[in-house]
């Protein structure tokens, strides 16, 4: 399987500023928040728990702020009242967008997304309108320098990856859903350390943006997804972003 622009979207991340890597713990706080409503905090039961601690530390989250968040998620105090609701639509020229929120307003959180599609040359779209273009996966990403390519794939496909590709500047490691948590552990234990590290979904075909006006206003959209609170993942088949 080749790469899905993945590693742009990480280059993007690693740069931003102490506020915006606030946001992302943020983020990542509320998903553990539901996890652990949901499932429980011990993640050994809870594999939801599980894959989102791993995705936290991939983002360099602390770990005390990891276990702060899931003794208060699992206290009585009654103070995660968060929903997940997706939300699909189309960007400039037909990109397919999916959007994840963590929201405790429902309707603030649909206002603003109907608000973003429409402002910038979309529009937001009925649930199932575009996520059969997707397909969920688990995707972890390795720095390429230092790592030997042929230990990785061994030690990856063995644990029960699906595919491992070299984009460069990062190796790509593709498992079904359900084997995620068994590979991240798998590799973890050999001491492999991850840049992204999370469930994921995978565009099956992908639209290329020619005219400046879409590329501007398909950047502003994912920035306006990247700075609202509620938003906590986000999803597209646009195949040349930040070039």
């Amino acid at each position: 399987m080749s790469g899905h622009s993945k590693w742009k979207n990480i280059m993007h991340k690693k740069e931003k500023t102490d506020l915006q890597r606030a946001k992302v713990f943020t983020k990542i706080g509320k998903e553990i928040a539901m996890a652990v409503r949901d499932g429980g905090a011990d993640p050994v039961a809870n594999s939801k728990l599980k894959d989102l601690i791993a995705k936290a530390k991939a983002n360099n989250v602390p770990n005390d702020n990891i276990d702060r968040i899931i003794k208060k998620a699992s206290g009585a105090d009654g103070s995660v009242n968060y929903e997940v609701i997706l939300y699909e639509g189309y960007g400039p020229s037909g990109v397919a967008v999916i959007v994840e929120t963590t929201t405790d307003n429902r309707n603030r959180t649909g206002a603003d997304m109907r608000h973003y599609f429409d402002k910038y040359g979309g529009n937001l779209g009925q649930t199932g309108c575009v996520s059969y273009m997707f397909e969920d996966k688990g995707v972890i990403d390795i720095e390429a320098e230092g790592t030997d390519e042929e230990a990785l794939m061994e030690a990856a496909l063995e644990a029960g990856a699906e595919d491992i590709s070299n984009e460069g500047e990062v190796f790509e490691i593709i498992t079904a859903p359900s084997d995620f948590s068994a590979v991240t552990d798998a590799l973890t234990e050999k001491g492999y350390k991850f840049l992204s590290c999370e469930q994921s979904k995978i565009p099956s075909t992908y639209v290329t943006l020619t005219s400046e006006d879409d590329i501007k206003n398909m950047n502003k959209l994912l920035e306006m997804f990247d700075e609202n609170d509620d938003v906590t993942n986000v999803w597209h088949n646009w195949e040349n972003e930040d070039e």
